[in-house]
C-alpha cells in the first residue's frame, strides 16, 4: 500500500509505484485527495489542511482494510509515510514499512510486531524531519519493537524523489529505490 506525498496522486508516485510493480510487487495507490494535486510542499500543505489529518487517516485505513488481511507492507512518501507509518503500527499483519520523506509521532507505548521491518529515507538536512526528532523517532521505534532504519541523503530536497519539483536530487532518488527495492525483496518485508 503506498500512500501519496502531501502534493498528492503525482506522475512521481504513479512512476514509484510501477517500479515497485516492476519488481514484482503488487502495489495500491489510493488518492487520499480525490483527484487533487498541488504543485509544491507549501500548495500540499494547504490542501491536506483543507482535507483535514483525521479524515485523510480514515481514507488510508480505509484503502488498506480489503488487503490488509494479507499482510501488506505500508508506504509512503512526506505525509503518505506518516499516514503509512500510523496504519501500519495499528495492524498486527503488517509485513514491514517503508516511509519516504516523512514520519509520524510515535506514543511512548507504542508496540508493533517484534522484528517489524522499517526503513525511513529522508534529506539531510530536511526541514521536517530535523535530527532531534529522527533520534527520538528511531528510538521509540526501537523500543516498539521495530528493526528501524534511517538512510539520510545530504543535500537533497524534502521530496526529493520527485522529479517535478524544485527539490529533486536524481543521484539520491536513485540511491534510495535501489535500497528500498532491496528491502522489499527481504522475505520478512516483501508482502507480495
Amino acid at each position: 500500500m503506498l500512500f501519496h506525498s502531501v502534493c498528492g496522486l503525482r506522475p512521481a508516485v504513479r512512476d514509484a509505484a510501477g517500479r515497485l510493480r516492476t519488481a514484482g510487487h503488487r502495489v495500491w495507490t489510493p488518492d487520499l485527495y480525490d483527484g487533487r494535486t498541488a504543485g509544491s510542499v507549501t500548495e500540499g500543505m494547504e490542501l491536506a489542511g483543507t482535507i483535514g489529518r483525521e479524515v485523510l487517516l480514515r481514507r488510508a485505513v480505509a484503502a488498506a482494510a480489503p488487503h490488509a488481511d494479507a499482510g501488506l507492507v505500508y508506504a509512503g512518501l512526506s505525509l503518505g509515510a506518516a499516514l503509512a507509518q500510523t496504519v501500519a503500527l495499528a495492524d498486527g499483519a503488517a509485513r514491514g514499512l517503508l516511509m519516504l520523506h516523512g514520519t509520524a509521532d510515535l506514543p511512548e507505548e507504542a508496540r508493533v510486531r517484534d522484528g517489524l521491518p522499517v526503513q525511513l529515507h529522508v534529506a539531510e538536512p530536511d526541514p521536517f524531519e530535523t535530527e532531534d526528532w529522527l533520534g527520538a523517532w528511531y528510538l521509540r521505534m526501537r523500543r516498539a519493537g521495530a528493526e528501524a532504519e534511517i538512510h539520510r541523503y545530504r543535500g537533497a530536497g524534502h521530496l526529493y524523489t520527485d522529479p517535478e519539483l524544485p527539490d529533486w536530487d536524481a543521484e539520491a532518488a536513485a540511491r534510495t529505490w535501489a535500497v528500498a527495492l532491496d528491502f522489499l525483496a527481504d522475505p520478512d518485508a516483501a508482502g507480495g
